[in-house]
């Protein structure tokens, strides 16, 4: 299925089937006419609070500082992995902002400092897409997953396999 991107954009992502088969210089000419016309999208804006907490206070595990991936794509403020007093983990991001794109993910990755698509596929979960492009927001972590085994979060672009910025988590 097709997916629109925004209400304000023309544009319609082809199925990953038919990005994979298109010419090289078809799929760049693309990509560029869709992150020009994501850069103009509206902002975004998110304000989750902090999960409750039932008794204790939430412990922070793993935190990192968003990077710019590049000139064009970037990003800025923090990545914070929390223990919930029940034993969940959350990951929350602050003062956060990134530039608008396509179908932007929260990918957790075992890859230390994930620049290509490589890096980020060898061993990683998709938390799902971002919720907002601008503010504060939340990111349930599944209950089977060791947050010891994961070292960076991406927000990437899933159709150009494009990574938009990225936080190294250290303790």
């Amino acid at each position: 299925m097709d997916k629109e991107i925004g209400d304000q954009l023309s544009f319609t992502l082809p199925k990953a089937e038919q990005l994979a088969e298109m010419p090289a210089d078809e799929l760049e000419k693309m990509e560029a006419e869709i992150q020009a016309a994501s850069a103009e999208m509206p902002d975004k804006m998110m304000d989750d609070p902090m999960p409750e907490a039932a008794s204790d206070e939430p412990v922070v595990v793993l935190q990192g500082q968003f990077q710019d991936a590049d000139s064009f794509h970037q990003g800025s403020g923090s990545a914070t992995v929390y223990q919930l007093p029940d034993g969940s983990h959350v990951l929350r991001f602050e003062d956060f902002m990134a530039t608008n794109g396509p179908d932007l993910h929260v990918i957790l990755t075992s890859h230390p400092a994930p620049a290509t698509h490589a890096d980020i596929m060898d061993n990683y979960i998709d938390l799902g897409s971002l919720k907002g492009n601008i503010g504060n927001q939340n990111y349930e972590i599944p209950a089977d997953v060791d947050i010891s085994q994961y070292q960076s979060v991406v927000i990437y672009c899933m159709p150009f396999h494009v990574v938009f910025s990225t936080a190294a988590l250290g303790s």
